[in-house]
């Protein structure tokens, strides 16, 4: 049981605690040593008195990048970010994403599609090497990856999978005609190819399709997912849900329907289920249908049994404008979200209109900040003539509080069974408030010396704090159902 008085606990128990949901009566859940989080209702038994979960936005900081140069544009989009080492072991950060630009009054492309590589030695300060690898207007000197099949919306990351070879050891998905034709083709014929590069600049495509069930016309996430050994990968679908429940996968926007998620698994990243039995993502809340385009599913760093998203929430209704939400999986199929935006979207400008708000997929640590996670999302797109893309920070684990008012309040966990016998928390504490935490037997007795009020008083601000009682050693938490 957590008491919390004029407080945020952030990410929440670590090491041997953890919340989680139902009757006391309930099967004890076998936690091990895990970190979990606020995202979901996995964890929670019941709130009472002044508590609440409390949805927390990241703080917009300065712009990351600028497409300005003649390859980029007004309409790049689909960024992708993640942290990487380079060659002499010393951290990098690579980031990738169209380069385009559209002509409103002639209504067409101003140049063809292409790839567009940046990096980073602090995820704060991007630059654009000159690469040398593609002419674009009898040139060289530009920071181009990639410009066959594909450019619309690739989507690479870098395999961490124990199995992976050195020649893939970086890949990405995106949307190709069936053929490997490198324009755009009629709806139906489009799929998913698959690339690969020893160092994440040189690429090669995949001979035919790995996926084709799906409107692939937005970013397709693949990456590896350590908790369960396998490759994941999400894309768009459209769905109508016909009268009596039955629902129909695929079909155009004139024939109705809601734009959603469809994901598939592999082995090796070459088979799929989602080429025979693609999955529609379920939800667990109450929020209703909603348009949702990109996904940026991804696992959470530091509590890899759970995985995060932050999916673009469509809302044709009000011109189209777009803006990022927050969902959490156990499984990779069944999310729960959050129907508050993260970014919304005067936060702080130029996020108004279709395709102005998009977060980019990836979540990386910041250098010399251990505190603080980086996220990136997209401004002023089709606005002028270029893009931005501004850096934002969350605090780390941060995506959801439990936060206690003046009178406080109390959380209560379902039967646990966990590994380890300290308790480590993230919080906040403003000035006048704390943090007390109880374990308690599977029936709700406290157990001795580790009540509420045996509870050092948790205050100030801590990332990583052990609980401590009057009580000497760690606590008899091991081997036996705990609350």
């Amino acid at each position: 049981m957590l008491k919390v008085f004029s407080c945020r606990i952030l990410p929440i128990v670590c090491v041997i605690g953890s919340v989680s949901v139902v009757s006391l009566a309930a099967e004890p859940i076998d936690i091990g040593s895990h970190r979990e989080l606020f995202v979901d209702d996995h964890v929670i038994g019941k709130i009472e008195g002044d508590a609440r979960l409390d949805l927390q936005q990241p703080v917009p900081r300065d712009v990351a990048v600028v497409t300005s140069k003649p390859w980029e544009g007004n309409t790049c989009a689909y960024y992708t970010v993640f942290a990487d080492t380079d060659a002499s072991g010393k951290a990098i950060f690579r980031m990738y994403y169209r380069g385009s630009n559209y002509n409103r009054k002639r209504r067409d492309q101003t140049h063809r599609q292409v790839v567009c590589y940046a990096e980073s030695r602090d995820a704060i300060h991007w630059t654009k090497p000159k690469l040398g690898l593609i002419e674009f207007e009898g040139s060289k000197e530009n920071n181009i990856v990639w410009d066959g099949a594909g450019s619309h919306c690739f989507t690479p990351f870098k395999d961490t999978s124990p199995n992976c070879r050195p020649e893939a050891r970086y890949k990405a998905l995106s949307q190709v005609h069936r053929t490997g034709r490198p324009h755009y083709a009629a709806q139906g014929e489009m799929t998913v190819f698959a690339y690969k590069s020893p160092d994440g600049i040189r690429w090669t495509i995949s001979d035919g399709p790995l996926i084709t069930r799906g409107d692939f016309d937005s970013q397709n996430a693949a990456f590896w997912d350590p908790y369960a050994g396998v490759y994941r990968e999400y894309h768009r679908v459209r769905v109508l849900r016909k009268p009596g429940g039955e629902v129909v996968v695929g079909g155009r926007p004139a024939y109705g329907g809601f734009r959603s998620i469809m994901t598939g698994t592999s082995k090796n990243f070459l088979n799929w289920t989602s080429w025979s039995e693609p999955q529609l993502l379920e939800y667990t809340d109450n929020i209703g249908e909603q348009h949702l385009y990109t996904n940026a599913v991804m696992s959470c760093p530091r509590a890899p049994q759970i995985l995060i998203g932050f999916p673009t929430r469509l809302l044709p209704e009000q011109g189209s404008r777009v803006e990022p939400i927050l969902m959490a999986s156990r499984d990779g199929r069944k999310f729960k979200r959050w129907d508050k935006p993260v970014v919304p979207e005067d936060a702080p400008a130029d996020r108004k209109g279709n395709r102005s708000n998009y977060m980019a997929w990836g979540l990386v640590p910041t250098p010399g900040n251990d505190r603080e996670y980086s996220v990136y999302a997209s401004e002023s797109y089709l606005s002028g003539t270029d893009t931005r893309l501004r850096r934002f920070t969350y605090r780390v684990d941060g995506f959801v509080a439990l936060r206690g008012g003046k009178r406080g309040g109390q959380l209560t966990t379902r039967p646990l069974k966990v590994a380890g016998g300290r308790l480590e928390i993230n919080y906040l504490a403003r000035p006048g408030g704390h943090v007390r935490i109880e374990i308690q037997h599977a029936d709700g007795r406290p157990l001795a010396n580790f009540s509420a009020d045996d509870c050092d008083p948790l205050v100030g601000d801590e990332i990583a704090k052990f609980v401590t009682w009057n009580t000497d050693g760690n606590g008899p938490f091991t081997g036996k159902p705990v609350r």
